[in-house]
């Protein structure tokens, strides 16, 4: 189930007392009552309710809930707790031996913003009636609002002789001999503790949190800690979080965060990891604001190509007045108490161009490829340690080189390799190959051709390449997985914007790409508008998780460029999700004045005059507080 920023918030305010955000589920602890009072082999189900909403409807479910009632957590999610009370999946009317006292009273409760607790009857889908001990407890926001119910259910076997349902076979299944599964109460046992619970709670704090916690995902840490005190206590620890935060996002993201927060020379930042966790996951400290830096970049220039080492910006190249091409290297070190722009003297630069592409690579290295310099398009690979005490740039060109080219898109896996793929050849012929580099071994680096997959068999992998284009972006998601997004990309004779997504994994003994959402076909659009407009040249960024993020560029029709999307390839079925975000945003944001510094900052350099880019305003996109 998708974890999005409403249900974090209500994770937010489940996960017991917070003092820092002033939320609080009770002076007992996490529940109101204790684990001795449950049941035999008790469980009890989560459900989350949206106060905010009308009617109450439901956001989230656990897996005990789901097993209890029979009902799948699609089937329930937007619906009242209501239909737990009838009779059957398709029951219309509340069933005639559930107590209407007990309903008024958790009404009443409900309506004053007061805790309920009591015994009322429900029923499986399935049909079986089952004895429901309910408590529900009202979460308040900072402005003493109700946003949120929370359920906590504990079932019962209910003995009540009961016909079967309408729609029963005559001839009902027998139920299966031996004992009832684990998750279920066989008869209302007060007083005795749950055995699976308490088998699990013997175990150490070191085995829980190093063998169980530790390889959850940062959502359902969480949820764990409103099982009981201690389990609540172990989802505190900061030390767990980062651990949790690693494996959730990769060793990469993790530093590069920790980097973000102590910039050498500026004022270290400490990091609250479960508080980053919940934020990154759920984008609800997402927000635009803007910034102005000091220092000029001279001479004015457009097309040029930006990426972010650290808490750093690094320019290079651009067009500058009559088309010059430009080869030099400008910084400009967020992390520094007044950032300003700074020119780098270094030695053997390349050739001057525009509509290359510049990406990072390991710790300060940076790589360029291809664009549109004095002699026409370029196929070069030139490479610059940053941090080197005498920065030069190396040719590394390579073997095999695949055809010059600009306004293609570009990336790097691993750290040490270069993909490239589309862009714009001789006489306009737009691409669409893929290549990859490995810049391992810089001696004997050799290009790589990505050929189209002839054994492919699903119907949305594509045994011939995605169609030529120019403009598009690429992101790296999940280790060695790319997505490309949009672009000018070709339909026949024409050329059109599109909005259609592919992925290729290079894990893969055979990579191909393959299209997981959108259209195939240029300039055709989402499925009911619920994705970005077409656009090419637009702003990509991967976030902590694999989803990927976009915003900005040249947009088809009257639709805003300002307004973010969210996509997470790695969902059974893809979908994309509109962000709204506080804050003023730029009114122009084009993928090559932009990129991701520490993570979690996406920074978008400045307005554009129409023919050169205004680089001492910037606005910035944090994803997180810890750096806003």
């Amino acid at each position: 189930m998708e974890w999005d920023s409403d249900w974090e918030e209500e994770e937010e305010e489940m996960v017991g007392e917070r003092e820092e955000e002033g939320y609080l589920l009770g002076s007992g602890g996490p529940f109101l009552f204790s684990i001795g009072d449950l049941p035999e082999s008790a469980s009890f189900g989560f459900v989350v309710c949206d106060a905010l909403e009308l009617d109450y409807p439901i956001i989230y479910v656990n897996t005990t809930f789901e097993k209890v009632t029979g009902y799948r957590a699609e089937e329930v999610l937007g619906r009242n707790c209501r239909f737990l009370q009838c009779r059957g999946a398709f029951a219309q009317r509340r069933h005639t031996m559930v107590d209407p006292s007990v309903v008024a009273e958790m009404h009443r409760c409900l309506r004053e913003g007061a805790d309920f607790s009591g015994e009322v009857l429900n029923f499986s889908k399935d049909g079986a009636p089952l004895t429901n001990r309910l408590t529900l407890t009202p979460i308040y926001g900072d402005d003493d609002l109700i946003t949120h119910v929370i359920a906590v259910q504990v079932f019962t076997e209910a003995k009540l002789d009961l016909d079967p349902l309408p729609t029963a076979s005559a001839k009902a299944a027998p139920r299966p001999a031996g004992p009832p599964p684990s998750w279920f109460v066989s008869g209302p046992s007060r007083g005795q503790v749950c055995r699976e619970l308490c088998c699990l709670l013997q175990l150490s704090d070191e085995v829980l949190s190093q063998k169980i916690l530790l390889r959850l995902p940062p959502r359902d840490i969480a949820a764990v800690g409103l099982v009981c005190k201690r389990f609540y206590e172990l989802s505190r620890n900061e030390h767990l979080w980062r651990l949790v935060c690693r494996n959730a996002w990769g060793w990469e993201s993790v530093q590069a965060l920790e980097a973000a927060a102590a910039p050498p020379g500026g004022k270290r930042q400490p990091l609250r990891w479960e508080r980053l966790a919940r934020e990154l996951t759920t984008l609800e400290a997402v927000a635009w604001r803007r910034l102005s830096v000091g220092g000029v970049v001279e001479p004015s220039r457009c097309n040029f190509s930006t990426c972010a080492v650290g808490n750093r910006v690094v320019l290079f190249g651009g067009e500058g007045v009559n088309m010059q091409p430009m080869n030099d290297t400008f910084v400009l070190d967020l992390g520094a108490t007044r950032p300003e722009w700074r020119p780098v003297n270094v030695a053997s630069p390349p050739p001057g161009r525009w509509g290359h592409t510049l990406s990072s690579l390991n710790g300060s290295r940076l790589v360029v490829f291809g664009g549109c310099g004095t002699q026409g398009l370029l196929n070069d690979v030139f490479l610059l340690d940053l941090d080197a005490k005498s920065p030069t740039w190396r040719d590394i060109s390579g073997l095999s080189p695949p055809p010059a080219r600009s306004w293609h898109s570009s990336c790097t896996l691993d750290g040490s390799t270069l993909l490239v793929t589309g862009g714009c050849a001789d006489a306009g012929v737009l691409l669409n190959d893929t290549f990859t580099l490995d810049l391992t071994a810089e001696n004997t680096a050799t290009w790589k051709e990505i050929l189209p997959s002839g054994t492919a068999t699903a119907a949305t992998a594509w045994k011939e390449k995605p169609p030529p284009r120019l403009g598009h972006t690429l992101s790296v998601y999940g280790g060695r997985k790319v997505l490309m997004f949009g672009g000018l990309a070709k339909s026949g004779p024409l050329r059109l914007r599109s909005s259609d997504v592919f992925t290729l994994d290079l894990a893969q003994e055979e990579p191909c790409w393959r299209c997981i959402t959108g259209s195939a076909m240029p300039g055709a659009g989402n499925p009911a508008g619920a994705g970005p407009p077409p656009r090419l040249d637009h702003v990509a960024a991967s976030l902590p998780g694999g989803r990927v993020l976009i915003f900005g560029g040249s947009v088809a029709g009257l639709h805003s460029a300002s307004q973010l999307y969210v996509l997470d390839p790695a969902e059974e079925e893809p979908r994309w999700r509109i962000l709204t975000v506080p804050g003023r945003p730029p009114r122009f944001a084009w993928g090559h004045s932009t990129c991701v510094v520490g993570g979690t900052r996406i920074v978008v350099l400045g307005g554009q005059t129409g023919e050169e880019w205004m680089l001492g305003e910037l606005y910035e996109l944090s994803l997180a507080s810890f750096g806003s």
